[in-house]
């Protein structure tokens, strides 16, 4: 049975030069993986560390990856992008010039026979109130609608800070921030039914099983630390594994 894979939290354009090529590296070898063994990509958020489309103008430093982004989409991949709190403005490029589905929020979906919850993560869940204002901040229409009105280079500049600026804020309580997405998953599992409960956002990769005693939680943590993590469900089961 052909597979659907699962990334998130690249954060293309973070680091230097070397951690940046080692990080296309590693995807150029699991979109290889996928064309022979899968049949659809979910990347659930912050893949770029800043994004923003412009009408006539694509950000520069990222053309390898939308290369195989394009080459994966030409080998009938079902490609699914659900944007993170770093993907500020997924506007229409990704859907019409490279044939790639994007999502906002929390999304259900039926894969396989099974029930999926997908999500980057971000506002979910109790806590963090002064990150959630910040991502209405930068996720408003009239504010992005203003900074695509400036010059490209000053606009992205901005992005750039406006992402150093959420990563270095830091909840109060970092230990309940760490369990946030998972105690949020455990309140979600009595309330809906799903199989899998699939996301980012807070870099703690790890699978548990809810109280439920049947849904399970699937977090796919992040590939700035020198991993490259990503997780595959197959024959009804979802497997975390390194590339």
């Amino acid at each position: 049975m052909a597979g659907i894979y699962f990334i998130s939290d690249i954060h293309l354009g973070l680091q230097d030069d070397q951690s940046e090529r080692r990080k296309l590296d590693k995807l150029e070898n699991l979109f290889s993986i996928i064309k022979s063994e899968g049949h659809s990509l979910y990347m659930l958020g912050d893949i770029f560390d800043y994004w923003l489309e412009f009408r006539h103008l694509i950000p520069k430093g990222f053309t390898r990856f939308l290369c195989l982004l394009s080459d994966l989409v030409r080998h009938n991949i079902d490609v699914v992008y659900v944007a993170g709190n770093h993907d500020f403005s997924l506007d229409r490029y990704f859907d019409e010039e490279l044939g790639v589905k994007t999502m906002y929020g929390m999304n259900q979906l039926h894969l396989d026979g099974s029930r999926f919850i997908v999500a980057h993560g971000d506002g979910l869940g109790d806590g963090d109130t002064g990150y959630k204002i910040f991502s209405r901040f930068v996720r408003n229409r009239f504010n992005l609608s203003l900074l695509k009105g400036f010059h490209p280079d000053l606009a992205l500049g901005l992005l750039k800070w406006l992402s150093q600026l959420s990563r270095t804020h830091k909840p109060v309580n970092i230990p309940l921030e760490r369990d946030r997405l998972l105690h949020y998953a455990e309140v979600l599992v009595t309330e809906r039914d799903f199989d899998y409960f699939i996301c980012g956002h807070n870099h703690v990769k790890g699978i548990v099983e809810l109280s439920d005693g049947s849904s399970r939680y699937v977090n796919l943590g992040t590939w700035i630390d020198g991993t490259s993590p990503y997780a595959v469900f197959r024959s009804g089961v979802v497997e975390l594994r390194e590339v």
